[in-house]
């Protein structure tokens, strides 16, 4: 069986030259993965734009409206660090609908991932951080409400908190929400996940994956999950720009392939998502983030 991966041209949307968010890698990650043979050209399965509907059962409906209509205040583009524009909030209705995909898709197969998303930012409230719509907590929320899952498990490794997760489902039990992070990044007010593993600047493979291994173990066991995401966010990386931790290339696959083995050798299904990754060059970040896909994809077979 092959992986199944979500994407959609849309994923990539215009921002200015110059602009700190590498918003080609989507296109280039498309490539890498055609590359290694992963996904065929023009064979991705494609979302249609998350509605309204789904969207406010993660986010309040106020917000929602003024994203839709392009109507948010200064402040609020501000802390989303994107421009509110139809692009823009197009790809980030995209990119939630394709989470609930590809968690539709790992509930029939046991494993699905997402060419875009890991919005962890976006909270109740609102966005920030590069995030307009939390992707993970509107296909969790999703799934909750249709009754197809009881208890999910949120998994998140990238080098930042997932403080809008972590908020979205504060006091909601059936979702268990894990961040293991760089403790001195950004957002700087963390929130509470049910797990937080807040590690030290320059932590290299061995101390990452020496701390994510009993974290997961304990998730696990708290979280008794019907599905996991996991957010494979590559920002971890030593060379990333705006992380502050030490992890190879080599690190990178060892994480990805411990969480997904961690869910599929209990017989749970996983959804992989994006998440973070920042550098001059948007195909070197593709490149990285496509480790998650052979990983996971050895698990399909």
């Amino acid at each position: 069986m092959s992986l199944p991966i979500v994407h959609h041209p849309d994923y990539v949307a215009a921002l200015k030259p110059g602009h700190r968010f590498p918003m080609s890698k989507y296109g280039c990650l498309r490539v890498a993965l055609e590359a290694r043979g992963l996904m065929k050209p023009g064979g991705w399965l494609a979302p249609a734009p998350a509605g309204p509907g789904a969207l406010t059962l993660a986010h309040d409906p106020a917000y929602v409206d003024r994203a839709l209509g392009l109507t948010l205040t200064a402040a609020e583009t501000r802390r989303i660090g994107l421009p509110a524009t139809a692009q823009v909030v197009r790809r980030a209705r995209l990119a939630a609908a394709g989470t609930t995909l590809a968690a539709r898709l790992a509930l029939d197969t046991g494993v699905a991932a997402n060419g875009a998303g890991g919005s962890h930012h976006a909270g109740p409230e609102g966005g920030a951080g590069y995030c307009v719509f939390n992707d993970v907590g509107v296909a969790a929320a999703t799934l909750l409400a249709e009754g197809r899952v009881g208890r999910v498990l949120v998994i998140d490794a990238d080098v930042h908190q997932g403080d809008g997760t972590a908020r979205l489902f504060a006091a909601d039990p059936r979702v268990f929400t894990v961040s293991i992070h760089a403790a001195r990044n950004y957002p700087a007010e963390k929130a509470a996940s049910d797990l937080d593993v807040a590690l030290p600047d320059g932590a290299d493979d061995a101390a990452y994956l020496a701390a994510l291994a009993p974290a997961l173990d304990a998730a696990f066991a708290a979280a008794r999950p019907d599905l996991v995401f996991y957010n494979a966010g590559v920002d971890v990386h030593r060379d990333d720009r705006l992380g502050r931790l030490a992890l190879t290339d080599a690190g990178i696959r060892a994480r990805d392939r411990m969480a997904l083995s961690a869910a599929r050798r209990r017989g749970l299904p996983v959804v992989g998502v994006l998440g973070g990754g920042y550098a001059d060059d948007p195909a070197v970040v593709a490149e990285r983030h496509a480790i998650l896909f052979e990983e996971a994809a050895a698990l399909a077979a």
